[in-house]
């Protein structure tokens, strides 16, 4: 396969616990993302929301570090989001498609539906207003 990656970019986080997503973009604007954590730990995740996919509302994490040096890499089509594990964190990803947040949406990130396995307490878990306000995964737009 090749893709060809059309922006880099980088989030920086000092705050333990701090959790982004779950994102993607939706349409023509979807994107597929190759990220790696460069500093630190994160918990990954991505979520299948390709209705024609036998693991369609299914979750996969993988654990992240500096010292593992793994990459994950997440196709169109899956919702995309990482828990903060350490006090430092700087997290890089290259995508295939520039950001558009007119086609962003956001999943609730402790929906019932998924069950995803946070490793900390929901209290200690620390984000953006608009990423609680997100939608459930039954609400949310899927992929064909």
């Amino acid at each position: 396969l090749y893709y060809d990656f059309v922006q880099d970019n980088h989030s920086k986080s000092t705050v333990k616990g701090t959790l982004r997503g779950i994102h993607f973009q939706k349409g023509n604007k979807a994107q597929a993302k190759l990220v790696r954590c460069v500093k630190g730990v994160v918990l990954d995740v991505a979520v299948d929301l390709r209705q024609s996919s036998s693991t369609f509302g299914k979750y996969v994490s993988v654990l992240l570090t500096e010292d593992n040096k793994r990459q994950f890499f997440i196709p169109r089509g899956f919702a995309h989001g990482f828990l903060v594990l350490s006090e430092e964190v700087i997290f890089t990803y290259k995508v295939d498609n520039i950001y558009n947040p007119q086609a962003e949406r956001s999943i609730l990130y402790c929906d019932n539906a998924l069950s995803i396995d946070w490793p900390i307490a929901d209290f200690q878990i620390i984000m953006s207003e608009k990423d609680r306000q997100a939608k459930t995964f039954q609400e949310a737009e899927y992929f064909v």
